[in-house]
């Protein structure tokens, strides 16, 4: 059975790493292989043969169950053809909405598309849509200047209340980056198959954009709607405070309230997976309520019912733990730990009820075997590997060695002291090898540990699972009058927690950051791990330390002497490329401006350089002000030391109030780096006199050659700056290998004589996947191909990873990178 299941995920693991799915004859060929390694498994009994055939064929059916999982959900994907048209829908609001700045975000699920005309659009049956409280629903403006739109006022759309919308939608669709966040699998995952927004204002006497419904019932609408009920009362009872969306978090399982700084905190110190349901919480909490059902069936009641005599105690007990869990899991919002922490209390519980003793393996292996059946892309998530692991963790450190029984019955003789004493030094010693054996795993997936976790934890733990949660529940369920004064304490007691956290996440060293490892760093790290929570007996245990040196001396790699490597981020709309030399780095604009919470540099930047194990950047350009630009510029200066910073921004801008030694981008500029020659052509010292200009015409425009290669990184210029280039001094420093195609290739840019005068090879278009101002223009993208110019996008590549020496080689990261859901 065990081999089995971890063969289910092994072939599970194998699918979601490829750039396509099987057709039919894999189907038939996989399944009739499974059934002869079956057979042949059923009639040996020899374990070595056994175990490989039984991992083959579970290895088959999880690729197989995988793929099939897939191709149903891709097929109810949006036609390309129907992309960016206005469609009228009926359905229901699945989710909690999240309200934000902009407006509202919300999971739809569309009952019946309005025919237009003759014709019903092929509409997926469940989307993901905005609704913005602004009327701008097209940009007036080439560049994107504009009068700040006029605000609306957004109804409240509860869970499970059924709509008439008027929306436009598009295919799934997200940025692709090097170890970032894949967009596109996790709307996959929620089988959402369109993205898009609501098109005007509510109108309740109109005939779209209104309600319908308050409530349509379902399962998950009911959960949905007692989520947002608890959401709604805590959020009440705690108005304005700083920690009330944690508060939340910790009773709903709704982390999106928590601010950005706090999450920087709480993962800084590695109680991340404390603020919010997590197994943890989900067994204590089932634990309480077990207790307390056979403590009352015990008593029955207070009854004369003799309620003992007719159905044992302890089977109440385990059937109210497990629907304890199974109610906590489900305002949880089913996460993969907490999946997880079900299916192994429901395993273990039938196997009580039934009077079965189960190995512990066995209770995880089918855990893990449930999760990847509903789920199997639950894998790809960190959560997954971090959950399943610290119980494999906990499994390997203890099992066979805990007190033997007449250890453990002398010590509930003892006095409650020692009893407490014995309960703590269990408990540090779980503590000691989950934060020892998680280390190899937790550097693969973030590159970084906290090295005050055992501190944090170690307060923490007790104090948010057995203190601030019950109290929170408790709280949240009273009356509203006494929810105020009740929910104080666990808000008060969660701020001194944090202000605790704050001051050790201000401690030197509170983290340890290195390269995202190596697979074999990991594997050897991993070894060496196993060895050092090997049995006391064990010989030589210190030797597994040897095993972590890759791992603590992995330092971030660096293009070759001779060589440089730059990196065109996809932003969606905006810039930002990254130009490394053997021994120094340079950014090259910040990304644009998302919302309040997020921008290019929290989402894509600032992840790829940790990630990389960069820490610092020698000098950060930023050509002008305009947001898809600058956007992400001061999040930047917070995340990561920047030593020096060139733009042509205003020097009232608050970007430059938070830059270190600024410098403004004046043409005739030049730095040398590694043999690798910086020059700034643009703009002239007198475009900052005259105020007729717009920031697009002062864009820094910065050429980075090395020998014969060289990158032209032309900013927002348009065709005005590009014909004062063509006739200015550093006309002959045009010529480039690479062109980053002036202002995305608008309109009013990459004029035929400024193209011819550059020549180059490749041209790099930063844009975002349909983006409202249509860049390229279709007429620009086409002159560049009549003059045999090669053309990457990052809408279509992802990430553009070039390498210029001896000669040039750029590739897409989508290309690079395939995997089956991309472009789907």
């Amino acid at each position: 059975m065990r081999s089995l299941i971890i063969g289910f995920a092994i072939g599970i693991g194998l699918l979601q790493m490829q750039a396509r799915l099987p057709g039919l004859e894999w189907y038939v060929a996989g399944l009739v292989l499974a059934a002869l390694l079956a057979f042949t498994a059923w009639k040996f009994w020899q374990p070595f043969l056994r175990v490989p055939l039984l991992l083959t064929c579970g290895a088959w059916l999880g690729f197989l169950w995988a793929a099939a999982f897939a191709q149903y959900y891709l097929d109810q994907e949006l036609p390309a053809a129907w992309e960016g048209r206005e469609v009228t829908v009926i359905g229901t609001v699945a989710d909690l909405p999240d309200r934000d700045a902009q407006g509202l975000r919300l999971r739809f699920d569309i009952e019946q598309v309005v025919m237009q005309g003759m014709v019903i659009p092929p509409v997926p049956p469940r989307v993901s849509l905005a609704w913005y409280g602004n009327r701008r629903q097209q940009a007036p403006a080439e560049d994107g200047e504009q009068a700040a739109p006029a605000r609306i006022a957004l109804p409240e759309m509860q869970p499970g209340s059924r709509w008439k919308l008027n929306v436009r939608l598009k295919r799934p669709h997200g940025n692709a980056n090097p170890d970032g966040f894949d967009y596109e699998v996790w709307l996959l995952q929620d089988d959402v198959r369109a993205t898009g927004y609501v098109v005007g204002a509510p109108a309740p006497a109109a005939a779209v954009n209104r309600r319908i419904d308050a409530f349509v019932w379902t399962p998950s609408h009911a959960v949905e709607y007692a989520r947002g009920w608890l959401r709604d009362r805590i959020l009440a009872a705690l108005p304005g405070q700083p920690y009330a969306p944690a508060i939340a978090a910790l009773v709903m399982g709704d982390q999106r309230g928590i601010s950005q700084s706090d999450w920087s905190i709480f993962n800084r110190t590695g109680v991340g997976h404390l603020m919010a349901i997590s197994g943890l919480h989900i067994t204590m909490l089932a634990a309480l309520f077990g207790g307390l059902a056979s403590w009352l069936w015990r008593r029955s009641f207070f009854t004369r019912a003799q309620l003992p005599l007719r159905f044992p105690a302890q089977k109440v007990a385990v059937a109210a733990g497990i629907l304890t869990a199974l109610l906590y899991v489900a305002l949880a919002g089913f996460g993969v730990p907490a999946q997880r922490t079900l299916y192994m209390l429901v395993v273990v519980g039938i196997a009580f009820w039934r009077a079965r003793i189960m190995r512990v393996s066995v209770v995880l292996c089918l855990a893990l075997g449930l999760v990847l059946l509903l789920d199997p892309w639950s894998l790809l998530w960190p959560g997954f590997w971090l959950s399943f692991g610290a119980v494999g963790l906990l499994m390997y450190g203890t099992v066979g060695r805990m007190q033997p029984r007449y250890a453990m019955e002398a010590a509930a003789r003892t006095l409650w002291w020692r009893k407490l004493w014995l309960a703590v030094k269990e408990g540090a010693r779980a503590q000691y090898i989950v934060t020892l054996g998680l280390v190899p795993l937790t550097m693969l997936l973030f590159g970084q540990y906290s090295l005050v976790s055992p501190i944090a934890n170690a307060v923490a733990i007790p104090l948010v699972g057995l203190v601030i949660t019950p109290l929170a529940l408790l709280g949240s369920l009273l009356p509203a009058f006494a929810a105020e004064y009740a929910l104080q304490l666990p808000h008060q007691l969660l701020g001194w927690l944090a202000e605790f956290l704050q001051w050790l996440d201000g401690m030197p060293f509170a983290v340890w950051q290195t390269p995202l490892p190596s697979w074999w760093m990991f594997l050897l790290a991993l070894g060496g791990t196993m060895l050092m929570l090997a049995p006391r007996g064990w010989p030589a245990r210190w030797l597994g330390l040897f095993g972590w040196l890759p791992l603590v001396l992995n330092a971030p790699t660096a293009p070759p002497d001779g060589s440089m490597r730059v990196t065109a981020f996809d932003v969606g709309q905006g810039m930002a490329l990254l130009v490394e030399t053997p021994t120094h780095r340079l950014l090259y604009d910040t990304g644009p401006y998302y919302t309040p919470e997020s921008d290019g540099a929290t989402r894509v930047i600032l992840p790829y350089l940790r990630a990389r194990g960069i820490d610092r950047l020698d000098r950060v350009v930023i050509s002008h002000n305009d947001n898809d630009h600058s956007g992400g510029a001061v999040s930047l200066f917070k995340g990561m030391r920047v030593d020096s910073v060139y733009s042509s921004l205003a020097g009232n801008s608050p970007i430059l109030r938070a830059a270190p030694a600024h410098t403004r981008c004046m043409a005739g500029q030049s730095w040398n780096w590694d043999g690798i020659g910086f020059t700034m052509l643009h703009p002239t010292p007198e475009s900052y006199d005259s105020d007729k200009w717009k920031p697009n015409a002062r864009s820094c425009v910065l050429k980075v050659q090395i020998g014969r290669q060289s990158i032209l990184l032309a900013g927002d210029i348009e065709a005005v700056q590009e014909d004062q280039l063509l006739n200015g001094a550093a006309a002959e420093q045009l010529q480039s290998t690479v062109l980053l195609a002036p202002h995305h290739g608008s309109g009013t840019s990459s004029t035929e004589p400024f193209l011819r005068a550059v020549r180059p090879e490749l041209a790099i278009f930063q844009v975002g996947y349909r983006n409202r101002f249509n860049h390229p223009k279709p007429e620009v993208f086409e002159r560049y191909r009549q003059l045999g110019i090669r053309r990457l996008r990052t809408d279509d590549s992802g990430a553009i990873i070039m390498n210029l020496g001896d000669q040039l080689a750029a590739e897409g990261y989508r290309q690079e990178h395939p995997r089956y859901w991309y472009g789907r």
